[in-house]
């Protein structure tokens, strides 16, 4: 790997932790930490290019509040919500089932 790919790796993580919105920085930041490296270019365009969108409208996405756009690439986005779903119980989700 790179020094530029360290590079970039690291300022995603960054962005990642640090989205001023608590429960996204939960999602975000594990998911990134676990798979950026894993991601080919393109989806780690695909993950800069979601990072960009603000905090709410991001947050809203990933738990299935609201449709995301159809500019959003949503193969990256499922995968951050299969994340969440598999480190996250869900609220009003049955324990022990």
């Amino acid at each position: 790997m790179s020094i530029h790919d360290e590079t970039r790796l690291k300022r995603l993580s960054f962005r990642a932790w640090r989205r001023g919105f608590r429960e996204a920085d939960l999602i975000l930041g594990p998911f990134v930490d676990a798979h950026a490296r894993d991601l080919s270019p393109e989806e780690l365009d695909a993950l800069e290019s979601l990072l960009a969108y603000p905090d709410q409208d991001l947050y809203g996405w990933i738990i299935q509040r609201e449709p995301p756009p159809a500019e959003v690439d949503l193969e990256i986005l499922g995968r951050i919500q299969a994340f969440r779903d598999s480190v996250h119980q869900l609220p009003g989700a049955v324990r022990g089932s």
